[in-house]
C-alpha cells in the first residue's frame, strides 16, 4: 500500500479574491513544497481557467489524472471544481457551496454546458454564481453518469454551505430529497472537524473529506486527506472516486 495526500479544493486566480499567483505551474512548485501528490485543478467551469488547463495539463495515460506538460513535476491534478448555488427552496433562500468531480476534460466540457443551458454565466467568476438548485446540480451530475461525484463543500460554513445556519438545510433529506443517496461525502473545510460531524447520526454513513480551500498558493495542504492505493498503478481518478463512494475510510 501507498500513500498520497490529496487536497481537492482550490481556487485558481479567476476566482473572487485569489491571488493572481495561482496558474497550474505556480500550484504544481508549491505542491511540492507542501507535499500535496494530487491537487485539484479548479474552477473549471470558467472559460479562461478551461483553456489555461488545456494549454498546460495532459492526461497521465488513461488515469484521469493530469500533469504539466511541459514541467517535469511529481504533482497531479484532478478535475474538480467549487460552483455557488444562490435560489429559493421552500420559502427561503438558500446559498450553497458544491464541489464537482469529473473525469475528463470532456466531461468537464459537457457539464459546463448544461450549466449554461440553464442560464448560468460562467465567466463571471472562477467560482460561479447562479441561481440553480443543489438538486438540480446534483441532478446533472447523476445524469452524466457514475464517473462525475458531487459533494457539498465546507459543510457547516453559516452563510454558504449544506448545513450552513443562516442559509442552508437540516438535513440532506430536505436538500436533496429523492437524490439523497447520490451523496456519498461532504467536505468538513475549515468550518468543522470530524468529531463534530461524528456527532450527527444522518453523518453515519457519509465519508468526511477536508481541503484547504486555498485562495492563495500558501494556503495550499492547510488540510487535506491521506488516501491509501495498493500501488502507483491504482493511483487514478477512478479509485479516488470509488474511495469516496464506497466509504473505504
Amino acid at each position: 500500500m501507498i500513500d498520497k495526500i490529496l487536497d481537492l479544493h482550490i481556487h485558481s486566480k479567476y476566482s473572487r479574491a485569489c491571488s493572481p499567483k495561482l496558474e497550474l505551474p505556480s500550484i504544481a512548485d508549491f505542491c511540492e513544497i507542501k507535499g500535496v501528490d494530487i491537487v485539484s485543478a479548479s474552477d473549471f467551469t470558467h472559460p479562461a481557467w478551461l483553456k489555461h488547463i488545456k494549454d498546460n495539463l495532459e492526461e497521465v495515460g488513461s488515469t484521469g489524472l493530469y500533469k504539466l506538460k511541459n514541467k517535469e513535476s511529481k504533482t497531479r491534478f484532478i478535475l474538480s471544481t467549487e460552483i455557488s448555488c444562490i435560489y429559493r427552496h421552500k420559502d427561503k433562500t438558500r446559498r450553497l457551496h458544491l464541489m464537482i468531480f469529473a473525469p475528463s476534460i470532456a466531461a468537464v466540457e459537457k457539464f459546463n454546458s448544461e450549466l449554461e443551458k440553464r442560464g448560468a454565466k460562467l465567466g463571471s467568476d472562477g467560482r460561479p454564481i447562479m441561481g440553480i438548485s443543489a438538486k438540480e446540480v446534483l441532478k446533472i451530475v447523476v445524469e452524466m453518469g457514475p464517473r462525475m461525484m458531487m459533494v457539498p463543500a465546507h459543510a457547516w460554513t453559516p452563510w454558504f454551505a449544506i448545513f450552513g445556519s443562516k442559509s442552508g438545510y437540516n438535513s440532506l433529506d430536505e436538500c436533496f430529497e429523492e437524490l439523497t443517496p447520490h451523496i456519498k461525502a461532504i467536505e468538513t473545510g475549515l468550518s468543522s472537524d470530524p468529531p463534530m460531524n461524528h456527532r450527527l447520526t444522518q453523518l453515519d454513513d457519509i465519508v468526511l473529506i477536508s481541503d484547504s480551500d486555498a485562495h492563495s498558493l500558501d494556503h495550499i495542504g492547510r488540510e487535506a486527506n491521506v488516501f491509501a492505493f495498493e500501488n502507483e498503478a491504482a493511483v487514478t481518478y477512478d479509485e479516488v472516486i470509488n474511495i469516496i463512494r464506497t466509504g473505504d475510510r
